[in-house]
């Protein structure tokens, strides 16, 4: 895995190769390793499922198995157990509901109680400085805390299934009471839409399905007026809370023994959501006060490609690799909140993002900060506090909260002997936090900060280099004080390659000590990794050894490499574990 610098006819003849794609995927000989994997026991299968996989699935079969034991339980309490029945307007006609509804009665109580279940887990996932202080502490170990946003959308799918179960089986309970009264579709359109319980049903009805759509719209999210569209109406939530409060109030099923529903009690949802809101509250009064803390843009850097960099003063933040931060514009608007991956280290006085100007806040932030899109290159500095620009564009910067920062995979990269990080495109910005601390940790030691990484490879999978070309001058830092190849540079460029372009890449690459198109001294690769062989190079050139995959790009990418890190772990020698960017 180590990169040699080989003889000029070596050179042309590997640089012709990959640019004709010759990478035929053929992998080195490992036959032992190979063998090896092959007669793996049972038991050393599972332990290699349990490294990247088995907290998760655990997790997800407690969480299948409480709700399937909680509908079961509660099938068989209101079918057998509790005597209830049905309350007309001021009581006056009562009868037992399970003689009209049959089934379908208990299918809804069941499903409700699922739901309750349900919603009193939803908010811890999103509280990110709960989450972010948990997976710092022991309990990290046991919890994935990682996989929080997982594990939010899997209780929301759990509250979108079993509120599927509780509408059709009232639907089947409206029409068996207008069936019996004689109403006919008279009553159980009433019953639908007129009464307490449906039409506050069916509101709820609308807000979760508006929630669930705009989640799901995976392709809009990547712009941020897809975000925006996702944040915005994520926030039914509290109108769906509040309606949920009183959907119960209207005692249409009431039970036969107390305590007894009427409009004078307050129902019990309160008792499953009040935890997780009032957590929640704090979470969102804790935002608002960390964004009152005065910040200010010091410097504006515009790279070329349309993307910006944002320098922003410290005042009392704490930072780590790796980490995260919400930014708002409050002169763009007071309720957005976009998150951006710092790219600053630890070591440096200020904190930095890199935006890619890409949707209608980016563009917007973009004007207010006065950047020209048409101009490849402006440096914009804002050394008063009050944002008045000193440098070369006369204009005053806007005020900037933020919020964070917030916990990622990415930050324990230093637990591992070895390291491989893998960007792909502008997912490459997460590790220039981590390249940055690497490398100051490095060269000037800190004790209060032991690490135990000895070797880091960084594969860089990118369509243009153009689009990246802020990350260049980073990665050539890097190169030119890291004179015991202690972080491995490893680039794929995967666009096609004219012909015409490829002579001219070997006329200046050959006899060069540089690569003609990236100019770092690590050669180019062109066309796609073979994850196959980067696997297996690591795994003979560090036998017995834990290392820490971590990958932030396109989820496919993301599968490939997941897969590779349970294929390519032994128990018994190299165990890879794999971490992904999850905000």
């Amino acid at each position: 895995m180590s990169i040699e610098y080989p003889t000029t006819a070596h050179l042309r003849h590997r640089k012709v190769n990959s640019l004709n794609k010759v990478q035929d995927g053929q992998t080195l000989s490992y036959k032992d390793l190979h063998n090896q994997q092959k007669h793996l026991t049972i038991i050393n299968r599972l332990r290699i499922f349990l490294l990247n996989d088995g907290l998760s699935y655990l997790f997800i079969a407690v969480w299948v198995l409480i709700s399937s034991l909680v509908f079961g339980l509660g099938f068989v309490h209101y079918d057998l157990n509790d005597d209830a029945h049905l309350s007309g307007r001021g009581d006056a006609h009562i009868i037992q509901a399970r003689t009209i509804f049959g089934k379908s009665f208990v299918s809804a109580k069941s499903a409700a109680l699922c739901l309750h279940i349900n919603i009193a887990f939803i908010l811890f996932p999103v509280c990110r400085t709960l989450v972010s202080f948990a997976r710092s502490t022991p309990l990290g170990q046991v919890i994935p805390f990682d996989k929080n946003i997982d594990f939010h959308k899997i209780v929301g799918y759990a509250i979108c299934f079993f509120t599927v179960i509780h509408v059709l089986s009232h639907q089947s309970n409206f029409a068996r009471l207008a069936i019996h009264n004689g109403t006919g579709f008279k009553g159980f359109f009433f019953s639908n839409f007129a009464s307490g319980p449906g039409a506050t049903g069916w509101i709820m009805l609308l807000c979760l399905m508006t929630m669930l759509y705009f989640a799901r719209q995976k392709k809009l999210r990547r712009a941020n007026v897809g975000y925006e569209r996702f944040w915005y109406s994520h926030h039914l939530f509290i109108p769906f809370f509040i309606l949920w409060q009183s959907h119960g109030m209207f005692c249409m099923i009431q039970p036969d023994s107390p305590p007894y529903c009427n409009y004078n009690v307050v129902g019990v949802f309160w008792k499953y959501w009040i935890a997780g809101g009032v957590i929640y509250i704090g979470e969102r009064l804790l935002r608002e006060y960390r964004a009152r803390k005065l910040t200010y843009i010091s410097k504006v850097i515009q790279h070329p490609s349309k993307v910006i960099e944002l320098q922003i003063r410290k005042e009392g933040i704490r930072t780590q690799a790796g980490q995260y931060i919400f930014l708002n514009c409050p002169a763009i608007s007071l309720w957005q909140w976009h998150p951006f991956t710092l790219t600053s280290a630890p070591e440096e006085d200020y904190i930095s993002v890199h935006i890619r100007i890409a949707g209608d806040f980016t563009k917007a932030l973009a004007a207010k900060l006065g950047c020209d899109l048409d101009q490849e290159d402006k440096v914009i500095e804002g050394d008063d506090p009050n944002g008045v620009n000193a440098g070369v564009v006369n204009k005053v910067l806007p005020r900037v909260m933020i919020d964070g920062p917030f916990g990622s995979a990415s930050e324990d990269v230093f637990n591992y002997e070895i390291a491989v990080l893998v960007g792909a495109g502008i997912g490459v910005t997460p590790f220039a936090s981590i390249l940055k601390d690497i490398w100051y940790r490095a060269h000037w030691p800190d004790p209060n900060k032991p690490t135990r990484l000895s070797k880091v490879y960084f594969i860089w999978v990118i369509r243009d280099f153009g689009s990246a070309e802020w990350f260049h001058s980073l990665l050539h830092a890097i190169e030119e004080q890291d004179l015991d190849n202690y972080i491995e540079i490893q680039t794929y460029l995967t666009a096609k390659i004219k012909v015409d372009d490829i002579q001219n890449i070997l006329a200046h690459d050959i006899g060069s000590e540089r690569d003609a198109i990236s100019g770092l001294r690590a050669p180019t690769n062109f066309g796609r990794p073979n994850w196959d062989r980067i696997f297996q190079g690591i795994t003979a050139k560090h036998p017995n050894t834990d290392a820490g995959v971590f990958f932030c790009g396109p989820q496919a990418l993301g599968s490939a490499l997941h897969k590779c890190c349970n294929k390519y772990s032994n128990p018994k020698g190299t165990r890879f574990f794999f971490g992904k960017e999850n905000f």
